[in-house]
């Protein structure tokens, strides 16, 4: 019996996940904020050693070269390879959408079917399970809504550039997303505010202020460097209403975070309607929920109208895999094509 890993290497996380004769025996997410320099995945690799040594082999599919470390996505994807081929070796399988599972030179030699295209893997995945589904793969900084029509994904884009027109990229995250690139107003208080444009808070102080526990799932600092407690979001989240936080009740501020929740949800359940209006799903085709988001996802297919499953059930995650198997969706998908 042999373990091969797939790794997902993003603009924020490194996710690895390891299967062995199809079965998922591990996953983790590791914080890889590459937008600061090379040296972060270095440093996410190296976290990820004690994993990434249990493989006999790697696939991995990748969306950091849309980093603004790199003056374009070409020139990311080639500076990715080239650490991922010095750090996993020159037999790695390289994810390359359309086109499946290539070498470190298919991969050079067609970047574009490289870069951003980690969605179609799990999308690959989910179309061995079901014939008809849409998958809407919510994670901390975009959501993919790609529907699979007689065992095939079928997006109309395969790149961000076309798929942010589809429906098929709505870029908003479960936690990194500013409050300011939501809603631009919100009532408080009995009257619509203008929200100021600045990253003074995110929706991971909106959902913790809505008693969401985020302590596993959000890794990155907060907007004033400051601590993640409800109260510390509170604040940061009444400087968009150019207030302090005393100034409200604690129930106001729920309302205010409810109602910022709701307009990203919206947004989300817009690209579902876009993506349905073009070529509709049966009634009977579920909603196949992925990400650190999924719960929200959940939430969006009883919107739908449409039964919802878990993408960790999907796949059979253990118990003390599920949350790591759903939000590293793109990681597991790669591990589990190639194995």
């Amino acid at each position: 019996m042999t373990i091969r890993a797939g790794l997902d290497v993003g603009g924020a996380h490194l996710k690895v996940a390891l299967v062995e004769d199809g079965r998922l025996v591990d996953v983790r997410q590791i914080v890889c904020p590459l937008w600061q320099g090379l040296d972060r995945l270095d440093r996410a690799l190296a976290d990820a050693k004690p994993l990434l040594a249990r493989a006999a082999s790697h696939a991995f599919t990748m969306t950091g070269e849309l980093s603004d470390l790199f003056p374009d996505r070409t020139t990311g994807v080639a500076t990715l390879l080239d650490r991922l081929e010095r750090e996993l070796g020159s037999g790695t399988a390289v994810w390359m959408g359309s086109r499946g599972f290539g070498s470190f030179a298919d991969a050079r030699a067609q970047p574009a079917e490289v870069g951003s295209t980690n969605f179609l893997a799990t999308a690959a995945l989910v179309a061995r399970h079901y014939a008809d589904a849409l998958l809407i793969d919510f994670g901390s900084t975009t959501g993919d809504v790609i529907p699979v029509y007689n065992g095939k994904p079928q997006p109309v884009g395969l790149t961000d550039g076309v798929r942010q027109t589809t429906g098929e990229l709505v870029y908003t995250g479960y936690t990194r997303t500013s409050v300011m690139a939501v809603t631009t107003r919100a009532p408080f208080q009995g009257q619509w505010v203008g929200l100021a444009r600045e990253h003074f808070a995110s929706m991971a102080d909106v959902r913790r202020i809505l008693g969401v526990d985020l302590a596993l799932v959000d890794l990155h600092a907060t907007a004033d460097g400051k601590d993640k407690s409800p109260a510390s979001s509170l604040t940061r989240l009444a400087r968009m209403f150019g207030r302090d936080a005393a100034e409200g009740t604690p129930e106001d501020w729920r309302v205010v975070a409810s109602y910022v929740r709701e307009a990203q949800l919206r947004s989300l359940l817009d690209g579902a309607a876009q993506v349905l209006s073009r070529r509709p799903l049966p009634l009977s085709a579920p909603v196949i929920g992925a990400g650190i988001g999924a719960a929200d996802v959940a939430d969006l297919a009883a919107r739908l109208g449409r039964t919802y499953h878990s993408f960790d059930a999907m796949v059979g995650a253990s118990a003390d895999l599920r949350l790591w198997a759903t939000a590293c969706a793109p990681a597991v998908a790669v591990a589990l094509l190639s194995d």
